[in-house]
Formats: structure tokens, sequence, C-alpha cells
């Protein structure tokens, strides 16, 4: 990777890497009926500002020669795909069937300090379902679900899957006798950076807490499990309110439901709060083993208000993969392709005459969805086999010389037959690159 700080870049090897995973994460989301979206780059300012949270971060919009007035003032860059995904919802109501389901795989911009996790260009990789007037928290299960399911098949160390629920939260502290409980949660969210007495302090200092209240949601704070313990361990606390026991029974849902997923586990977290005000139940995170330093590479969560025409209001439930701040530090790490190029086969080239055969060749291998070069100069032959093993190609084929058929070497073996372009094939697992090395 090189280039701006901020804005990575893969080279061939690493980028198939990050393809083989995009790619993946397709698969499952559209085996789940999601539809895929693309929204512009672009929106109005006051769209972007509208939840008021980054606006030192968003990247301004112009011509280089703009004048006053001109029609580009006042775009900005998105900086997620929940914000555009809003006003698209509100803009394409009357052509959507909802509940919609959908997924965006697209790049964003913010402009934040370069640091390992944090860039400045990266591709998130969304899922929500929204609908009309009411959501059905099933909906919630699920979005964990489908998640929890692609995260498995990435080639990434353990992962665990942070679950809390906003409804507990706001409920034990209303119980406790706050009257804005908002004014604690960002504080509460705060104990993976900040010292528990630090937090005991600024519950008391900042949000206005007695210290026994200030115990109390600290306490609550450090409930943690992978079963529905969590539900006895919060009860234990002798805290009563309705809405407390609605999200308690909400979140016992997701973790049960989501849970499962080979190299995920899924974990009921009452540290999890999500600083952004729009959540409004169930909450994500996920922190990936090894790298806790990254904070977490994929959140979200239920927002019932966050779309709204002023007539209908649009609740929807979703979850975000940071794609990037996921595999740049794995593959500065060693995470690669077995290859950098898509071909599975190198045609070797005789001599210059020769090159309509091997042509033939190639045009017969492709015609199949076999991936296929062929040789750049006529070198010898075993300066073409390096040059396909420079290259990561596993397969060489030799056309047809004088009385002998045309061959086909695995070059990672030496192994050799004869074979016919229109009916040989590699194994489906040499037909694409494959991830080389498993991050553990």
């Amino acid at each position: 990777m090189t280039g701006l700080s901020g804005f990575p870049e893969f080279l061939p090897a690493d980028r198939n890497v990050e393809l083989i995973v995009l790619d993946h994460l397709r698969e499952v989301f559209e085996l789940h009926g999601f539809a895929s979206i693309e929204t512009r780059a672009a929106e109005p300012m006051d769209t972007l500002l509208r939840k008021g949270e980054i606006d030192k971060e968003v990247y301004v919009l112009r011509r280089l020669q703009a004048g006053e007035g001109d029609s580009d003032s006042g775009l900005g860059l998105h900086f997620d795909l929940t914000v555009p995904f809003a006003r698209y919802v509100l803009e394409n109501a009357g052509k959507l069937e909802f509940p919609f389901r959908r997924y965006q795989i697209q790049k964003v911009w913010r402009g934040e300090r370069p640091q390992n996790g944090r860039y400045r260009e990266f591709t998130q990789a969304d899922i929500d379902i929204v609908a009309k007037d009411e959501l059905a928290f099933h909906f919630d299960v699920e979005i964990a679900q489908v998640m929890a399911e692609a995260l498995s098949g990435l080639p990434v160390p353990a992962l665990t899957l942070q679950v809390s629920n906003r409804k507990i939260l706001e409920g034990f502290y209303l119980g406790l006798g706050i009257a804005e409980p908002t004014t604690v949660m960002p504080i509460v969210d705060k104990l993976d950076k900040v010292p528990g007495d630090k937090i005991l302090e600024l519950l008391q200092t900042d949000a206005g807490l007695t210290a026994e209240q200030a115990k109390q949601c600290v306490a609550l704070a450090e409930i943690r499990s992978a079963d529905g313990s969590f539900v006895d361990a919060v009860r234990a606390l002798g805290v009563a309110h309705p809405l407390l026991d609605e999200g308690l029974d909400e979140l016992l849902q997701v973790v049960t439901g989501a849970s499962g997923a080979d190299g995920v586990e899924v974990v009921a977290d009452l540290r999890i709060a999500r600083g952004l005000d729009y959540y409004t139940g169930t909450v994500f995170e996920t922190r990936m083993a090894g790298h806790e330093q990254l904070g977490s590479i994929c959140s979200g969560g239920r927002y019932d208000q966050l779309a709204s025409d002023g007539k209908n209001t649009y609740p929807g439930v979703g979850i975000s993969l940071g794609v990037s701040r996921l595999l740049v530090p794995l593959v500065a790490g060693g995470l690669t392709a077995d290859r950098a190029v898509p071909s599975a086969v190198l045609v070797a080239l005789v001599d210059e005459e020769s090159r309509p055969a091997s042509s033939a060749v190639a045009s017969a291998l492709r015609a199949r969805g076999i991936p296929t070069e062929i040789a750049a100069s006529a070198q010898k032959f075993g300066k073409q086999i390096r040059y396909a093993e420079r290259r990561g190609i596993p397969y060489v084929w030799f056309p047809a010389n004088g009385e002998d058929g045309d061959r086909v070497r695995d070059i990672r073996t030496g192994d050799q037959v004869d074979a016919d372009p229109t009916s040989w094939s590699p194994p489906p697992e040499d037909l694409k690159p494959r991830i080389k090395e498993q991050v553990t």
C-alpha cells in the first residue's frame, strides 16, 4: 500500500483479497434477499449535517474555479452510507416495496487524521431493512444473523459481535431517577477508553448524578455475557422500569438468534451505547481479536426516527462493515492472494509465427469461462514458466508442436497431462484467485 496518507491503495494481489471479500459479502447479502443500491457521492451540506455529529470532517465539493453562486456550492462528499440512504428512501418511497432490504458497498470520505484503522477514503458495506411507519423487531435479529454469517466467512481473526439495547440503558437510568438518560450514555460509551474511576467522576460532574447513581450505571455497563445470563445480572442490580424489561427481552432475542456463526462470538455487552442520537433500540459493535486498537470494525443499530417526510416515518435497522478498516491492517500484516492476476492459465508461445495458434487455444479456454492470457514473448519455455510463477498463474499450456498434442502443466507440482482446450478445465479452486494466508 502506497500513496497519499489516508487514501489506501493495494497492490494487485492484495486488491484480489479485497475483491474476494466483497464478492463474499455480496453473495451472503443477496442470499438473504437484500437488493443492491448505490447512492451519489455528493449530498447537500444541510443533508450531511442534519445530525451534526461530524461537521468538522465533511469534505466540501466545489470546482477549482468556482465562482460565487456556483451550482456546486453547498455540496459535500458523503461521510457514511446511512445519511444518503435515508435521503434515498424519502425520495423514492413511492417506488419502493416495504419493508425495503438494501445492501450498499461504496467508497465514503471523512476528513479524519489518518491513523491505523482510520482513513480519509474508505470502503463500507452496509445492510439495512426499512419499513413504513412500523418495523417489526424480528428484523433486528435478522440483521444480526446476516452480518454474523457474512463475517464468519471472512479470512480474518476471531470476531466478537457486541450487542446492546438503548432501551435497557434508558430504562435503567429512568429507574434510577435520572431525568435525562441521554446525558449518561455518551459518558458510559467511553468505558473502553477511559478508566472506570474517571467514568464515575464524569457521571457526577458532567451528568449531575449522585455517587450511588453513578456506581449503579457503571455496574450495569460492566455486565457482559455470551448467553442469557445477562438478564439475571441486570435484575440483580435491583432497578425496575417497563422500558428496561422491554430492552432485556429484545436483547435476549438478538443474542440467542444470532449466535452460532463460526468465528463470530455474539456477546451482550452493556457498555455499548453508540454515540449517535438516532439509535433507539438494538445497537451493535464488533471487535477483531489481536486488533482491538482499531475499535469497532462493524457497527449499527435500530433507528426509528432517522427518515421522515413529516407525514410518514421510515424506521429501520442496519449495520455497517468498515471493509477498509478491517482489511488494510491485515494486508499490511501479510494477508494476500495466491496470485496477482485473474489468469488461471498462461498459454505458452512457441514462436511469433505461432501466436495465432496460441490465441486460438486461449479463446477456446475463455469461451468456457477460464481466465487465460498468452505469453508476452516467445522466450524459452523455462522463462515463460517463471513468468507465470511470478504472477501466480497455476497452469501453463503448451500448444501442439509437430506430432505432439497440446499439454498443460500444473507448475506448482510439475504434473503435466494431455489436454484439449474445448474440454479441459482446472479444478474449481484454481479458477479464481484465493486467499493465500489465513490470519490467526
